[in-house]
């Protein structure tokens, strides 16, 4: 009956379309008083989520993808890829692709991914003659690389989640498929490119070309110093991540100078006001969490899914289908807070190392985010491209068949996310 209550009390608010955060607290507290604890005790549960010197990561990372976004280096990331491969035929949307793995290191997020690159890049190839579903498929589909490529702080929140995984080899898991992803969403914009005959991209002048590389290089530089920093053991992840968003700080103020220092106010406020959703979100999961330890939710899920088949195999493949559906119906940062006390000792029983886990769990979730019906980012990429979010996700099923194929490679092929991370044990 407990764990009806806080389930049932849970799905119950979410239907009635309360946010998340408030449903994690609320069924919690509910649940707490109906089990007879003070609700001191959920709110001291609450406060001790938050007391984790990894989380302190965030804030900067947050920061320093507002500064790095808000002083042009989206137009610099479009501008360096257009040099790499523009000329080729349907370049532009390879040149969609490659910024958005270039933005993902800087931004971590497919919202902002989305909405900085896809505001230039979905009107630029609407007007070159690409279809308009097509435009947004490619641009929504090629931002779920934001939450892979290092650095992410939704690796620094399972981290937590899961107990203190390292962050550093989380960084270092998450890059090989971020960038396997990519190159499988270029093989297929390439393919329709050449099948619609879409137009090639303009050559561009050999005067400039100096001058884009630089500019793309110096924001770049940014990922090389905070995963240099944690990797080379000098700094930790939130040194790191201070000192990135310092650099973030100076280029974008002080040698790209396109905004005045004036608007740092405006960058606080957007990063206070994500930060604070964020830090809620984490402390109303950790009492959430709490409570189903204490009702051992956990075992008897891990007891279910093991029950159906002892193959290690069809265990993940469950894990697969459970993460892709409740993707589908929520966003990412409260279910990596769910899912993972939950999954993750499954996982294990399954033989999953915890940063192969944590792999899986944040790429499949990233699909989520480009998933209807409560796909966060088709939404957002929908509202930019003017179309209905029907003839997206329809100009979608070909990019979705391409993420579910690299889905069932990292979660199949342990090594494509644990080689790095070992290789740099060593």
């Amino acid at each position: 009956m407990d764990v009806f209550v806080l389930i049932g009390s849970f799905i119950l608010l979410l239907v009635f379309r309360i946010p998340i955060a408030l449903c994690l607290i609320v069924s919690a507290l509910v649940t707490g008083l109906y089990m007879g604890f003070e609700p001191q005790a959920i709110l001291q549960r609450m406060v001790g989520g938050l007391n984790s010197f990894s989380l302190l990561a965030i804030p900067f990372f947050i920061l320093a993808g507002e500064i790095m976004n808000e002083g042009g280096i989206s137009r610099r990331l479009i501008n360096l890829a257009n040099v790499i491969i523009g000329k080729i035929r349907g370049g532009i949307a390879m040149v969609n692709v490659l910024a958005s793995t270039f933005f993902g290191g800087i931004s971590g997020s497919s919202l902002a991914d989305t909405s900085s690159l896809g505001s230039v890049l979905i009107p630029m190839m609407k007007k070159q003659g690409y279809d308009s579903d097509y435009s947004v498929s490619v641009t929504i589909s090629s931002s779920t690389q934001g939450v892979m490529i290092p650095p992410s702080h939704n690796m620094i929140i399972y981290s937590t989640a899961a107990g203190g995984v390292s962050v550093g080899a989380l960084f270092m898991g998450g890059l090989g498929p971020g960038i396997l992803l990519g190159i499988g969403i270029m093989i297929l914009t390439y393919m329709m490119a050449v099948k619609r005959n879409y137009p090639k991209g303009e050559p561009v002048k050999k005067a400039d070309i100096p001058k884009i590389v630089l500019d793309g290089l110096l924001g770049l530089l940014t990922i090389v110093i905070i995963m240099g920093g944690i990797l080379s053991g000098i700094f930790t992840a939130t040194e790191s991540a201070a000192i990135g968003t310092l650099y973030a700080f100076l280029i974008t103020f002080f040698v790209y100078r396109e905004i005045p220092i004036t608007r740092m106010g405006v960058i606080l406020q957007r990063t206070f006001k994500t930060l604070a959703m964020v830090l809620f979100l984490i402390g109303a999961s950790s009492a959430f969490g709490w409570l189903l330890a204490i009702l051992q939710v956990p075992a008897m899920v891990s007891e279910t899914l093991l029950s159906i088949s002892p193959n290690a195999a069809v265990t993940v493949l469950l894990i697969l289908i459970i993460l892709l559906l409740l993707g589908m119906v929520m966003d990412m940062a409260p279910l990596i807070l769910i899912a993972t006390p939950i999954l993750l000792p499954v996982a294990q029983t399954a033989g999953m190392d915890p940063v192969h886990f944590g792999v899986v769990l944040i790429l499949a979730l990233g699909i989520g985010l480009v998933t209807p019906p409560v796909g966060s980012v088709l939404f957002v990429g929908s509202a930019i491209g003017r179309i209905p979010i029907e003839k997206a996700s329809k100009g979608m099923l070909p990019f979705y068949a391409v993420m579910i194929v690299v889905l069932l490679m990292v979660a199949y092929i342990p090594s494509l996310s644990l080689y790095l991370p070992g290789l740099f044990d060593q």
